[in-house]
């Protein structure tokens, strides 16, 4: 009697782990079958190379889901202003946002001061650096993952309508825009210039009408935007670069299967890849298409370092202000330098 309980027993047990098993499976079935929506913002046109690369990213995150992730992406401003966008993808409106604002972590303007770096090679060192990744970490706290950060575009250059800017003195009063970042401000302060803070989507009209008499961005962004209609003086002289960080949803990101994470890594890893070649190709093409349609001044090395000197008060305002330590700005250095 005893043999044949026993027997039922693990008859049943069978039954019941061959329906867990059952059960478990179509969960995961289930879950396999799920589709996750991907939006993403950003401000600038589709012949950027942020939206260019944004297409790479979402062509890979789709291929290696195999649609269970849909990738829509809103260029141009579509969805609205860069803060606003950040806003939306730290409350879970959007997912992904791409684009140089940095309200919910300022400490990414430390990457930002005036001549911190020379050139592309030191730019992407920095970048994927432990530091850098480091910094991106407190971000989680306002809702929002940064993923990578890249090049916003380049090197950045003045532009005026007024006279050509050679020296630091031909600054002083003229009306400069910022985005509202404070190292563009205090950079602009530091040369004698006024500034006003314009969106950047209403940049060209603010130049055309005078709002502001000059502005500073990258050769790609000057084309893009065709500020060169608006904007007859130019100064090469690489003075900051923006770091472009990627947001996503924390939230959001936390909920897909950790396949999905992984390939939404990788696929940040290569977008940047191909944002920051795409720039160094568009450079010497959109710089030739602003020398056809306005005057271009190179500064020489003797006047760039005076240009530098002029701006290191804002090393010291950082300092002073708690916003970097000099070990941080050590370890920068260090890292720009490749020890």
């Amino acid at each position: 009697m005893k043999r044949i309980i026993s027997a039922a027993l693990a008859i049943s047990c069978i039954f019941m782990i061959a329906g867990c098993n059952k059960k478990d499976a179509s969960t995961a079935s289930e879950a396999a079958k799920k589709v996750y929506t991907m939006q993403i913002g950003h401000a600038q046109p589709i012949d950027n190379p942020r939206h260019v690369s944004l297409e790479t990213f979402k062509k890979i995150v789709e291929e290696k889901t195999n649609g269970g992730i849909k990738v829509e992406i809103y260029p141009a401003g579509q969805l609205g202003t860069e803060k606003e966008m950040l806003e939306q993808t730290c409350s879970g409106v959007i997912q992904g946002f791409r684009g140089g604002q940095f309200d919910f972590l300022p400490k990414l303007l430390i990457f930002s001061l005036p001549f911190l770096t020379e050139n592309s090679d030191e730019i992407t060192r920095l970048m994927s650096s432990d530091f850098a990744k480091e910094v991106c970490k407190d971000s989680q706290k306002d809702g929002a993952i940064i993923l990578g950060l890249g090049d916003a575009g380049g090197y950045r250059q003045f532009s005026n309508g007024k006279h050509p800017i050679t020296k630091p003195d031909d600054l002083k009063g003229l009306k400069m825009r910022t985005n509202g970042m404070d190292t563009i401000d205090k950079t602009f302060k530091a040369l004698g210039a006024s500034t006003v803070s314009v969106p950047y989507n209403d940049l060209y009209m603010a130049l055309k009408t005078g709002v502001a008499d000059g502005q500073e961005n990258p050769w790609v962004n000057v084309t893009g935007m065709k500020f060169y209609e608006v904007q007859k003086y130019f100064t090469d002289i690489r003075y900051q670069f923006h770091p472009d960080p990627f947001y996503v949803n924390v939230e959001w990101f936390n909920s897909l299967p950790a396949e999905y994470q992984q390939v939404i890594r990788d696929a940040t890893d290569e977008m940047f890849k191909v944002n920051n070649q795409k720039i160094a190709d568009m450079q010497n093409d959109a710089l030739e298409t602003i020398k056809k349609n306005a005057e271009v001044y190179t500064l020489t090395p003797a006047e760039r370092e005076a240009f530098k000197q002029a701006t290191e008060v804002v090393y010291d305002q950082y300092l002073k202000e708690g916003r970097l330590t000099q070990a941080e700005l050590d370890t920068m250095r260090a890292i720009v330098a490749g020890k």
